[in-house]
């Protein structure tokens, strides 16, 4: 078998900025002649692009390498090449712990994934001369949308996070790559566009400019897409001109992803955050008040060493307060080599789990009163799928990110094409997810 006839197929774990990584070996592949396959049992390669942020992604990536290491023994798998976080930050430990992986590459060069599949030998790249920002083509991997990483690495040296041991210091990618990455994903018929980064609001803050992302917006809304999404957005760093950007540009979602990840400012300082609880409640008082429509996502982490009850009630009196719209709570991961790990007064796992159901049982409550607001009102709903056992439509409208902020779930009497944005009427709601009909 020629090395262009390969089938290949590739595993992507973790965010949404791997999911990128994932694309661009991907488009490499193919522009080998290399086969795409999704059954993994069909490939003559394997390789999985890991995530190594908390324990609980470790533990994912690790199970499925012995997975795929497995179908080695079949004899049917020549090759297994483990990518991303997971090589970069333990490579020894997982080279002598699993002789079956035949090549590594870690955060910093994807571009060299083909020379590790031609190699006679087992060939390890943990890391070498940065080559993430020169990366463009892609391969797609999502429908109906599209995520766009406008930057990677973070300086922000939170205490409870690796990402800056693992990916570097925050780069941001030239803008004119971004514009052409942007111009193929429309050409491709994508209408939603999804911009990342350990941090969007700072994008251009290290070419010594300040920051660029309201030109890049500019640039970015000229292209034909219906829908431009901003996710994590860090609240140091947002002000009330990105929000009045955000407010006025039609293409921009309304919506905000804010990571707060604590409102107590012991913990917070603790935590490394550059942010105060009182600066957290007048950046949400500032979005509401310019405009009140602007739907507000947020991560939490309960559980950060020496968080007391008093400043975990702290918390949860918050929530009950101001109500944001889409919350994500994690339990604090003690990680390898951060300044938390080494911290006094850890938490027990068992209390870890108890406030992790606290916080979830107040914003599941919450949800009555969030999706009220919805019922009677009509939004642009993106049609992305059938649930059959209900017989219903599913989509999004701008409010809700895919995969984390719930569905539309709707009827229609018209003929109905996945990708395509129709008029949905809010008549009701289950849990996380609104119900409607198609009206026009």
């Amino acid at each position: 078998m020629t090395k262009n006839n390969l089938k290949i197929g590739v595993i992507s774990l973790g965010c949404d900025k791997n999911t990128v990584d994932t694309e661009y070996m991907l488009a490499i592949l193919q522009g080998k002649g290399a086969t795409i396959v999704n059954d993994e049992n069909d490939a003559d390669i394997i390789i999985i692009n890991t995530c190594a942020f908390i324990d609980d992604a470790k533990k994912e990536s690790i199970n499925e390498i012995f997975r795929a290491a497995q179908l080695k023994k079949t004899g049917l798998l020549q090759k297994l090449i483990i990518t991303g976080c997971l090589p970069q930050r333990y490579f020894e430990e997982i080279k002598s712990e699993i002789p079956e992986i035949d090549g590594f590459i870690g955060t910093a060069n994807y571009s060299k994934i083909w020379d590790v599949i031609k190699s006679e030998k087992p060939l390890y790249i943990p890391n070498d001369k940065d080559d993430r920002e020169n990366l463009k083509e892609r391969y797609l991997t999502t429908q109906n949308y599209a995520y766009l990483k406008i930057a990677d690495g973070c300086y922000n040296k939170c205490t409870y996070c690796a990402i800056p041991s693992i990916k570097g210091k925050y780069r941001s990618v030239e803008s004119d790559n971004l514009i052409y990455q942007a111009q193929k994903i429309a050409d491709e018929g994508i209408r939603e566009i999804i911009l990342v980064a350990q941090n969007t609001a700072d994008y251009g803050i290290d070419f010594g400019t300040g920051r660029m992302l309201i030109p890049l917006l500019d640039k970015l809304s000229k292209i034909d897409f219906k829908r431009i999404r901003l996710l994590y957005l860090y609240p140091e760093s947002v002000d009330k001109k990105l929000i009045k950007y955000i407010s006025e540009n039609p293409k921009i979602c309304k919506y905000m992803d804010i990571p707060m990840q604590h409102i107590n400012d012991r913990i917070l300082k603790l935590m490394g955050r550059r942010t105060t609880g009182d600066k957290i409640r007048k950046l949400i008082d500032d979005i509401r008040n310019i405009n009140e429509n602007i739907a507000i996502r947020s991560t939490f982490i309960t559980g950060f060493p020496q968080e007391s009850e008093k400043e975990f009630t702290e918390l949860k009196n918050f929530l009950k307060e101001y109500k944001l719209d889409y919350c994500g709570f994690f339990k604090y991961s003690k990680e390898d080599g951060t300044v938390a790990a080494e911290l006094e007064g850890q938490i027990s796992s068992i209390t870890k789990d108890r406030r992790l159901k606290e916080l979830l049982s107040i914003q599941s409550s919450l949800m009555p009163e969030l999706k009220k607001k919805f019922i009677g009102k009509t939004y642009d709903v993106v049609y992305e799928g059938i649930d059959y056992s209900k017989q219903k439509f599913l989509g999004r409208t701008e409010f809700m990110a895919p995969d984390i902020d719930g569905k539309v779930i709707f009827t229609a009497d018209t003929l109905m094409r996945i990708g395509d944005y129709y008029k949905v009427k809010i008549n009701g709601f289950v849990k996380n997810d609104l119900k409607g009909e198609v009206v026009l």
